[in-house]
Formats: C-alpha cells, sequence, structure tokens
C-alpha cells in the first residue's frame, strides 16, 4: 500500500487548507483511514479518523472538532482534510496513515502504512 499525500502550506490565522491523501496498491475501502499532526520533539498526535466502508464513520480530536473534516472519495481512493479556522497551534507536519482495523483509528501504532507527510504552517 502506497500513501501520497499533498495540500500543505503556509497560511495565516482564520485561513483554510485542505489535504489529500491517494491509497494505491491494495483495496480502498478495506482501510480505516486517519490523519496525525507531529511537532519536533512530541510525538504523533490523532488529529481525525474514518472507518474502512462506504459511508464510514468519522472520528475527530477534540482541539479539531467543528473546524476540520474528514471524507473519503471511494472511487478516487482519496481521503480529504478540509481544514478552517486554522490557528498557529495547528502547525505541524500532517500524515496520513492506513489502518486495517478501524477499531482503533486514534492509536498511531495500529497503523501498518504511512505517507510522506505534508507540511502545514500557520502564521499568526
Amino acid at each position: 500500500v502506497q500513501l501520497q499525500a499533498s495540500g500543505g502550506g503556509l497560511v495565516q490565522a482564520g485561513d483554510s487548507l485542505r489535504l489529500s491523501c491517494v491509497v494505491s496498491g491494495r483495496t480502498f475501502s478495506d482501510y480505516g483511514m486517519g490523519w496525525f499532526r507531529q511537532t519536533p520533539g512530541k510525538e504523533r498526535e490523532f488529529v481525525a479518523g474514518i472507518t474502512g466502508w462506504i459511508g464510514g464513520s468519522t472520528y475527530y480530536a477534540n482541539f479539531v472538532k467543528g473546524r476540520f473534516t474528514l471524507s473519503r472519495d471511494t472511487a478516487k481512493n482519496t481521503v480529504h482534510l478540509q481544514m478552517n479556522s486554522l490557528q498557529p497551534e495547528d502547525t505541524a507536519v500532517y500524515y496520513c496513515g492506513a489502518t486495517p482495523t478501524s477499531r482503533y483509528l486514534c492509536f498511531a501504532a495500529k497503523y501498518n502504512y504511512w505517507g510522506q507527510g505534508t507540511q502545514v504552517t500557520v502564521s499568526s
């Protein structure tokens, strides 16, 4: 399974970005998908996840609820993370991951595959 993340960039506080993650190599619907973020010296933290079936359920970290929306486009084997009202504390490298189980979406250790990461920088 290969994951290709894109969409990061430099924005100002209050702006929006949409991250995308294209999955190739296996049946897309078999996998739960998640976005995590990481800053220097800290562990990778859960941002949002979606279960691995059509019409999947979404889950969000408390700090992004109401601002971020995760969706999956099964026809394009892609998940999108729409990020609105970005704040400087959202600055991080964002990683998409794929897990064969949808039961533990918030645990990075349950993910078998990761994309290369995309930098999001929010200036104040």
